[in-house]
């Protein structure tokens, strides 16, 4: 058996969310939305821990792959609805990374913890997964988020912002307050925290 290779791995989710049938324009060039989003998981992750391991650094880049191929409205448009949704989508997510790092050659341990932290399991409790979703939290901060609360009401982005800063670690929150956002954003976010 070959040495499982990380390029490859890497390279197959990227080929994966390339098929992404939404786009993002991003500084003047268009993306498939989550190929976009898997390079910003992998670079806010790579800034906010510089010696993620390699099960790390897969989960998440592989976090939203083939995101679009389970619709959100195909759920119950409620609280019920969006928290099936999140779990068939988590499910999706692993399954379709364990068989890529199969393909790949890595072990049947790794490939669990991969698909471990993709399902977001123990948060608050195992390092690495607190880690991932620091980093899910400051992408949507980072990129996101602006977008987001011009289309809802300010109650509702407070409301929004409290949850994410509760799954949030004391150095998410750091890191969090540093980022380049706007005056309303960060108006939002003090308003979230008083």
């Amino acid at each position: 058996m070959s040495q499982p290779s990380f390029e490859q791995a890497i390279e197959k989710i990227d080929k994966e969310n390339a098929k992404d049938p939404n786009k993002e324009v991003y500084q003047g060039k268009e993306y498939p939305k989550e190929l976009l989003y898997a390079q910003r998981m992998t670079k806010a992750l790579l800034d906010f821990n510089p010696q993620a391991n390699e099960e790390l650094q897969i989960a998440a880049r592989a976090q939203h792959i083939a995101r679009w191929k389970i619709d959100r409205s195909s759920y119950p448009m409620d609280r019920v609805g969006y928290l099936k949704w999140r779990e068939e989508l988590k499910k999706m997510h692993a399954d379709m990374t364990s068989e890529i790092l199969s393909e790949v050659g890595y072990n049947v341990e790794f490939i669990e913890r991969v698909s471990f932290l993709i399902r977001k399991k123990m948060l608050k409790k195992d390092p690495d997964s607190q880690t991932l979703e620091d980093v899910v939290c400051l992408v949507f901060l980072h990129y996101y988020f602006e977008d987001f609360a011009q289309k809802h009401p300010d109650e509702k982005v407070v409301d929004i912002l409290q949850k994410t800063w509760g799954k949030m670690s004391e150095k998410g929150h750091k890191a969090a307050l540093e980022l380049p956002l706007d005056e309303k954003s960060f108006s939002l976010i003090k308003k979230a925290l008083a």
